[in-house]
Parts: C-alpha cells; structure tokens; sequence
C-alpha cells in the first residue's frame, strides 16, 4: 500500500509512530495528484512547494518535541470558498479573479494549529450555488458528475489527492458529492464550525465541514475545527467532541421515515440503504417509523430561505458586471431579486415551525437514517431525471431534496457509503440527530462502517 492509500486514521497513527514521515506522505499525496488531476479537474490550484516545506517543518516538529495531535503532518485540501493566507480564494468564478486571501479563515487557522499540511484548493460549483461542480469529473466514472458544490473536495479525498478535505454546505453541497464519490461527509450542528473567512451561500443554512475516508476520520477533523469564534455571529460553543467510542448499538433508537426520504429514489438506492438500517438493527438498534413534519413544504422553504440571502451577498457584483457569472449562477442570483421581503419572512417563520417540529420528532428517536440521495451520479451534462411515478425533476432538485432538511434545521447530518448501484457507482446513507448531537451520529456512523467490508476504498479512477 502507498502512503496516498492510507486514510487520515491510519496515517496518523503511522507519521505518530515514526513509521512514515509527513513529507513521504506528502510526496505520496502529490504524485498521486500528479496522475490523477488532467482526469478528474478536482483542484483550482496545488501549492506543492509550499506544501512539502510544511511537511519538513512538520517532520522536524515531531522529531523534537513530537506531534502536537493526530493531524500533524496530514495533507489536506481547502474548498475554494475558504481563506488560506497567501493563496487564491476564487470560488471558482471569473468574479474572484485575482483574489488573494490577506488572512486564514478560521478553519484555515485551526487546521494549521492542529499542524495539517495545506495541498491546495479545490474546485467548488461558482460560490457554492450548484450542485455539481462542472469543472471537476466524477471519481469512479468520468463521464458524470462530481455533486456540488464540494465537488472538488470528494473527488480529491474519493481519488487520494488528499487525506482529507474541506467543504461548505447549504443545501447538502458537502454530502451530495460525498455519497456520489463514496466518501464520509459531516454537516456538523449549524454553528459548531465557524465561517469566518469562508466565501457565503447563503448566511442562515451555510456550514464548514471534512470529507473523509472514514467516520473516525472524519471525527477528527471535526475535534479540531469546532468551537466558537466571536467573529462568527452564528457561531456557538457545543459539547467536548474528544470521544467517539465504538461498540454496538444497544439501546439506540434509530429513526425509519415513512415519509419524504423513500419517496422517488432509486430502487438500487432504497435497497442499499434499507439493508443497512437493518445491518444497524443486527447491532442492536431498535428501529421505529417516523413521520418527516411539514415535508411538503421543505425545499420551498430551503428555496425561500437560500435565494434572497444569495442575492443580497452578491448584489454589488451582480449589477456591477452580470457577464462575469455562468448562466445557471447568474439566473439565480437575478431571480433573487423578485423575492419578496413578505415571502422571505414567511419562510423564516416556516424554519422556526420545523425546528420546533423536528425536535419533537427527535424526542422519539436517537438519530435518523435515510438515504442521502436519491439516485446516484448523474450524467454530465444531464438536465432532469424521470421517476417511476411519471414525475420530470431536475437534477439539482432531485439532490437537494433529501439534504436540505438538515441545513432548514441545522442539525447534525453524516453521509457515509453504503453501497453501489449495479454501474458501481456509490450509494450513500445520511444519518441525522438533534442538534449538538454530532458525536452520536459519528458514534453510530462507526459502528456501522466497522461492521461491514470495504470502509476507506478508494475510487478506481477510471482511465
């Protein structure tokens, strides 16, 4: 095994022990990016010199007075919404050309405390406002899509272009293009994170979370971005995150919707995810059906919501020179402006009614199981999908929908594999609990992935 195929666990423990150093796991890293990036697009820009001199600090640092934590000498990868000091944040568009960041992010800062070794930035769909990513291919099959908007970020973890990565979320653009690319992504409790420094979407759904390999993996990063920052108006300080231990799940109460998660998926998709509910039930959960509250109403509200803040953060630009958006941005952004102060309120006042709602469902249960997606990656470029029901969606509706109750909401939400449709393209399960409750779904998430075989496999990057 190449020190690219290890995941950040295994990593860690290995640059810990003095069985591998940050820079051969670094150079691993970039050959391997080296290899892959001309067919899968997942990076704006790599910093390799700037990357192995962290890694030889990094080295020395561990040598002397040894590792500050389990991220210390780790290659990582930053969405190009996120700050880093020195380096472009374009978020992917001809408006941010030449924007350089004066500062790190928080996040930025964070991992750089934790001692993570910055590769580069990744591409995410223009400002975060899409869910595919069009610049960057799908790890396991080129000809279809990333998910958006943390495109870049899955498909480099999905590939080993990095051990771990960042993304953003606002209405599932962390775990979209995760459970497309067979990776874990982590939605954590809206303002466990903080944003500062980090390019906005939208202000009231927006979240910083890790794509990873692993649960435990994505644990880790997790323990070391979270915590409050005043700089962040949404941000809060949640419970310790130090122990996520494993075990079975007696006692667990684990959520089934009988509403709205199973409605219009994949046959390949509902059977993947039902047979790991089950798996969950064989480790000692007790399942129980629930109904999804005011389900008819969540992607108009997540819409109601989503839209008008978009517009309002990008208002100057927008009228200063239109043309320098894409098409599917720009549309959006100018339908923004026929948003109504009336119809934002009332979606406001329809979040509070769900919060309200989803906390009384959540008194029954532990966490929520559902599927992530429901379908798996579509193909480049195509525009809708047809359901057995006699239904036309689009693409983009078709993948927010089952991801944007947890951002209405801002509870805990983690994506992690569970299967493969008969194209062997991955299927991914999303688990969701109250909020401030991000290390039970991490918990259960675990112990799953530990139950079952494959957990960590990378993409087999087709040619």
């Amino acid at each position: 095994m190449q020190p690219f195929e290890l995941s950040l666990t295994e990593a860690s423990r290995a640059v810990r022990a003095r069985q591998l150093s940050p820079v051969e796991l670094t150079e691993s890293v970039l050959s391997r990016i080296a290899a892959v990036e001309g067919r899968l697009g997942a990076y704006v820009m790599v910093a390799a010199d700037a990357a192995l001199a962290a890694a030889a600090l990094a080295e020395r640092e561990i040598s002397g007075s040894g590792p500050r934590g389990p991220l210390h000498g780790i290659p990582m990868a930053l969405k190009d919404l996120i700050d880093a000091e020195g380096m472009p944040t374009t978020a992917s568009s001809r408006v941010r050309a030449g924007h350089v960041a004066e500062h790190d992010s928080r996040v930025a800062e964070r991992l750089g405390t934790a001692g993570a070794v910055l590769l580069g930035k990744t591409h995410t769909h223009e400002f975060a406002y899409g869910l595919t990513t069009p610049q960057t291919n799908n790890a396991w099959d080129h000809s279809r899509v990333a998910g958006g908007s943390s495109g870049g970020s899955a498909v480099a973890v999905a590939a080993g272009g990095a051990t771990f990565a960042m993304g953003t979320d606002t209405g599932g653009s962390i775990r979209v293009p995760a459970a497309l690319n067979g990776v874990v992504g982590l939605k954590p409790t809206y303002g466990l994170v903080p944003r500062t420094g980090v390019t906005s979407l939208s202000w009231s759904l927006d979240h910083v979370g890790p794509l990873t390999r692993t649960v435990q993996d994505a644990a880790l990063v997790l323990s070391a971005t979270a915590g409050h920052d005043p700089r962040d108006p949404a941000s809060v300080s949640g419970p310790a995150l130090d122990g996520f231990p494993g075990g079975d799940l007696r006692g667990l109460k684990v959520g089934v919707p009988r509403n709205h998660y199973f409605d219009r998926v994949t046959p390949e998709v509902e059977e993947s995810v039902r047979g790991a509910i089950e798996r969950m039930a064989e480790l000692g959960a007790e399942l129980v059906d629930v109904e999804i509250p005011m389900a008819r109403y969540l992607q108009a509200v997540q819409w109601g919501l989503m839209v008008p803040e978009a517009t309002a953060y990008h208002e100057r630009s927008l009228r200063a020179d239109p043309g320098l958006y894409a098409a599917d941005v720009r549309i959006l952004l100018e339908a923004g402006e026929l948003t109504s102060a009336g119809d934002y309120l009332r979606a406001q006042r329809a979040r509070t009614m769900m919060r309200d709602a989803w906390a009384r469902m959540f008194e029954g249960v532990d966490v929520l199981a559902a599927p992530t997606v429901p379908m798996t990656a579509a193909e480049a470029g195509q525009e809708a999908v047809e359901w057995a029901d006699g239904t036309t969606e689009a693409v983009s509706d078709s993948y927010v929908r089952l991801c944007a109750p947890a951002n209405i909401t801002g509870v805990p939400a983690l994506t992690l594999p569970v299967g493969h449709d008969r194209g062997g393209l991955p299927i991914g399960m999303q688990l969701m609990a109250r909020p401030f409750q991000d290390a039970t779904v991490l918990r259960v998430g675990r112990v799953y992935e530990e139950s079952v075989a494959g957990a960590g496999r990378l993409a087999p990057v087709a040619a």
